[in-house]
């Protein structure tokens, strides 16, 4: 089986670095998101699909917003150290 692109190109490691950088920066901004839905919204006015959503509820879910803010920021970071130069070789 042939493993090579269309065209003769061969895929590099770097297409599925860049890959995985867009995908954490999309993943970061979502979470930040969902951060901003948790402190701005009373757990009865959430999604029904999101985690600590109650009929009627009046409190905010502060410890879901702060996770949902440490995984968007721990997102970031991945991106940030992923897109980063190539270690030099080693002699």
């Amino acid at each position: 089986m042939d493993n090579n692109m269309p065209g003769g190109a061969v895929p590099s490691a770097g297409a599925g670095k860049k890959f995985l950088v867009w995908v954490s920066i999309l993943l970061g901004v979502a979470f930040f998101v969902i951060g901003y839905i948790y402190v701005t919204h009373s757990a009865g006015s959430l999604p029904s699909f999101f985690p600590g959503y109650s009929a009627g509820a009046a409190g905010i879910h502060a410890k879901h917003a702060i996770a949902s803010f440490v995984v968007g920021i721990a997102c970031f970071i991945y991106g940030w150290f992923a897109s980063g130069p190539k270690a030099p070789p080693s002699t």
